[in-house]
């Protein structure tokens, strides 16, 4: 037997996607303080409202091509041209809305950059700098919001980001590491709380 089929996830890694359980052994909640990894997932997370992690991860690949590799300053230059191209592009999410919303939070997010000098340095100062270390035993306890998903997602609007609600802002925080969400059977939970 493989090491993958004895190892204890979290019970979201599903793991009949190679794709989701790479994601969940060597990305999530793993802390993230590079801005061009941050505004990544961002992206990711906006298009992802209302819709499954699964599909993201299974065209992100297309995400990155179609998004000059998450390239912030490139898209928040994005013309009328480009965002028709990017909605006939079958490959990613063909969200008018969302994509719009990328142009304007790539915007916003070189706006905190340049501000504050790193757009992680004003996320993470939300923690102090430190990831929440949360134990739930069980998918079941662990929020979909919270308070702090809360009071950043107001934060964000007040900067002028879009389709950044508390619950794709939490979903955020558990993805770049701000909390560590793995149930405390799941062999990454130390592993992440250690990182």
């Amino acid at each position: 037997m493989e090491k993958a089929d004895v190892l204890c996830r979290c019970g979201w890694a599903k793991l009949n996607n190679p794709i989701y359980v790479k994601y969940h052994d060597e990305e999530w909640g793993v802390p993230v303080k590079n801005d061009e990894k941050m505004f990544e997932f961002l992206v990711l997370e906006s298009f992802q409202a209302g819709l499954s992690w699964e599909i993201i991860l299974n065209k992100r690949p297309n995400f990155r091509t179609a998004f000059d590799d998450f390239n912030a300053e490139a898209i928040a230059n994005y013309s009328s041209a480009e965002i028709a191209h990017l909605l006939n592009n079958k490959g990613i999410i063909r969200n008018k809305l969302k994509i719009e919303a990328t142009i304007n939070n790539a915007q916003r997010f070189l706006e905190i950059k340049a501000r504050q000098g790193s757009f992680c340095d004003f996320l993470w100062g939300f923690v102090d700098g430190q990831t929440i270390q949360n134990s739930f035993k069980s998918l079941e306890e662990v929020p979909a919001k919270t308070a702090l998903s809360d009071k950043i997602s107001k934060a964000l609007k007040k900067e002028g980001f879009k389709f950044l609600g508390s619950t794709v802002v939490y979903a955020h925080m558990q993805a770049v590491g701000m909390v560590n969400d793995h149930i405390t059977d799941c062999f990454r939970y130390q592993e992440v709380k250690k990182a």
